[in-house]
């Protein structure tokens, strides 16, 4: 008697309570290098939230066409594009098939990046080149032909992401650390140039996330950097991804020229 009592109540309740609308509904998301890690977390998060995703990749396919059939899994469309974001023409193209298959572009993620540590003294030119190549100038070229058809809108939500290492530093990482310090201020300059036109943008700098980027470290360094979370843990892409989620909705309309760190405490 008590279950059927109880089974009443919670369709009563279902039926009266308003249902939470998806924050993402029919928005057009754009996010590099989607095809795995906190990348491929945002596509699905904002799939979730109801959002069509264009799925960035460099290298994989195979991983980008997984993330495509994630994303579709949620009811919305998706698309794969190719592209080396730290080239101009691959970058320009890249943009118009997004606006020619979607008609507008109101999210963009940029979080295309790649590592090649090294010490100082013997880190290459081209290992800091490739670098910042693709993190910082990666992202400086998405927004350069993206934020075109943001400012024809008048509306649009650009979200760049940075890194603990861009506000702590981190040694063997000076070509990661200053392109992901670079990012802010990337983030904070584009900030001030786009804020009226109803354009926000806004960065997200992860700390220690579980990737396969991060779980080629030794044993040893993960066990350092766990040292320094006061969390105690090392954070998942979806702990980034709901941050993502966030600052594309509009509960974050009247946010902008932020670094909303995820890092369990570790820059504070």
């Amino acid at each position: 008697m008590i279950e059927v009592v109880n089974e009443q109540a919670e369709m009563v309740r279902e039926q009266t309570e308003p249902r939470r609308g998806r924050l993402l509904e029919g928005k057009t998301a754009l996010v590099t290098g989607a095809s795995r890690g906190i990348g491929r977390g945002i596509a699905e998060a904002f799939a979730r939230e109801g959002a069509s995703v264009a799925i960035n990749y460099c290298g994989s396919e195979d991983k980008a066409m997984e993330t495509k059939a994630l994303v579709e899994s949620f009811g919305v469309r998706a698309m794969v594009c190719r592209c080396d974001v730290g080239d101009f023409a691959q970058t320009e193209q890249m943009m118009k098939d997004v606006i020619r298959e979607f008609g507008r572009l109101d999210i963009l993620v940029n979080n295309a990046g790649i590592t090649r540590d090294n010490l100082i003294l013997r880190m290459k030119e081209e290992e800091y080149d490739q670098v910042l190549d693709t993190n910082l100038k990666g992202s400086f070229l998405t927004i350069r032909h993206g934020a075109r058809q943001m400012v024809k809108q008048r509306a649009g939500r650009i979200i760049n992401i940075s890194s603990v290492s861009g506000l702590l530093g981190n040694g063997g990482q000076s070509n990661y650390s200053a392109s992901k310090a670079g990012i802010i201020g990337l983030t904070k300059a584009v900030a001030r140039e786009l804020a009226g036109r109803g354009i926000t943008v806004n960065a997200i700098a992860p700390g220690y996330i579980s990737t396969e980027m991060t779980s080629v470290l030794p044993q040893k360094a993960q066990e350092a950097l766990l040292g320094q979370i006061p969390l105690g843990r090392a954070g998942e892409p979806e702990d980034v991804a709901q941050a993502a989620v966030f600052l594309a909705s509009d509960m974050a309309a009247y946010i902008t020229g932020q670094v909303l760190s995820v890092d369990g405490g570790m820059y504070m």
